[in-house]
């Protein structure tokens, strides 16, 4: 957990010094300036309000214990068992068997499950991922995502815009330069932020493993999501793709980049790694 935890914090460090040297680099002194009040813009924004747009992307119905008492009940429990606060619960009518958690911190937090996992899954696998979900929520990696996400944005709106940032001052680059700039730091932003993701997803992994514990249910639900999801589409998810991070496997249905371009790790890592926690 703890190599988790540095991993993360270096890529979050990289993310923000690239975030400067973009400024610096393609507007000089102002340009920088610019680009960090805009930046804090951005994060105070989705710090306070990035829970409701995604649950209103995805069409979310907040469900209680007389409209859904099977996940209702369910999370519940796992929240206790993880000293949370009950989250808030929500049902997405996709048949795609995936869930995502959100929310700034774990007392205004909700987990929000597919109507097709609740078909597709056992209760026990179910339960496995609802605690991976729980995971996210007690790490607080709802926040560090978002911010990631919103900062990798403003990298490359300001890699798109930043020529037109300020003067001539004498510490803006040559035109050459900022081309490549332009170019570069939106993908190296995107690496990076994908390389969180996929951390936040092993701590979540062990963590819920934890909650539930039952490593082996959660391995067994990420099997059955990773044969099932990649046929069945899921719709909201193609409309937003920059949400695919939050899933708890990815839900695109588009097959070329994977690797150093996935959201999410290895799908098989991710079980291996739950198996020998059984072994242990």
């Amino acid at each position: 957990m703890f190599g988790n935890w540095l991993k993360t914090s270096i890529l979050m460090a990289g993310i923000v010094a690239l975030f400067g040297a973009v400024g610096a680099m393609i507007g000089g002194r102002q340009g920088m300036l610019m680009a960090l009040l805009f930046g804090g813009a951005m994060n105070v924004w989705a710090y306070w309000f990035s829970d409701k747009m995604v649950l209103r992307m995805y069409k979310a119905r907040q469900v209680d214990e007389a409209t859904s008492p099977y996940l209702y009940n369910m999370v519940r429990e796992l929240a206790f068992r993880a000293q949370l606060p009950m989250p808030k619960v929500y049902i997405i009518d996709e048949a795609q068997p995936n869930a995502f958690a959100t929310g700034r911190n774990p007392e205004n937090a909700a987990v929000a499950a597919t109507s097709g996992i609740m078909r597709m899954l056992s209760e026990r696998e179910l339960r496995g991922v609802m605690a991976h979900e729980l995971a996210h929520v007690k790490n607080r990696d709802i926040l560090i995502s978002t911010i990631s996400a919103t900062v990798a944005g403003a990298i490359s709106m300001l890699a798109q815009f930043g020529m037109f940032f300020g003067g001539r001052d004498e510490d803006r680059p040559n035109l050459v330069l900022q081309i490549m700039v332009m170019l570069l730091a939106p993908l190296a932003a995107m690496v990076i932020q994908m390389a969180i993701s996929r951390t936040r997803e092993f701590g979540a992994d062990s963590g819920g493993a934890a909650i539930s514990g039952d490593p082996d249910a959660l391995a067994d639900a990420l099997a059955k999501m990773e044969a099932y999801s990649k046929g069945i589409p899921m719709h909201a998810a193609e409309a937003h793709p920059e949400t695919a991070q939050m899933m708890i496997v990815n839900p695109l249905s588009g097959g070329g980049l994977r690797g150093l371009f996935s959201t999410h790790p290895s799908t098989q890592e991710r079980i291996a790694r739950l198996r020998s926690m059984v072994r242990v």
